[in-house]
């Protein structure tokens, strides 16, 4: 129960360490946030949890296939914005077109053989 408890407040530590810094510097802010730390710290509590090299290579290799639907959130959030449409709004509008964008993914990856 306390390594659980340990992963809940390093992670919220760094989230909200990046938010403070972005506050007051959003270029520092976006590199922080751009760095792939929630990735990373997936990738070390797995290896810590199951000391299994393969369980990392696959969780790469799904993430990095699932970086490009990500991307529809990042595209569509200042579109919407810059439309005139409320922050709240373009963000819910915002994740749901890359939900979509994750199920297209998921379905087009599934067609030409490849696993997620």
């Amino acid at each position: 129960m306390m390594y659980y408890l340990i992963k809940i407040i390093i992670t919220t530590i760094l989230i909200v360490i990046i938010s403070e810094i972005s506050k007051r510097n959003t270029l520092i802010g976006s590199i922080l946030a751009s760095i792939p730390l929630l990735s990373v710290l997936a990738m070390v509590w797995l290896y810590i949890d199951t000391n299994d090299s393969t369980k990392i290579i696959e969780l790469s290799n799904s993430i990095m296939v699932l970086i490009i639907p990500s991307l529809t959130l990042f595209v569509a959030l200042p579109m919407l914005i810059k439309k005139g449409f409320s922050f709240y709004l373009s963000l819910l509008i915002s994740i749901i077109l890359t939900i979509f964008a994750y199920y297209l993914i998921i379905l087009i990856s599934e067609k030409l053989g490849i696993k997620l």
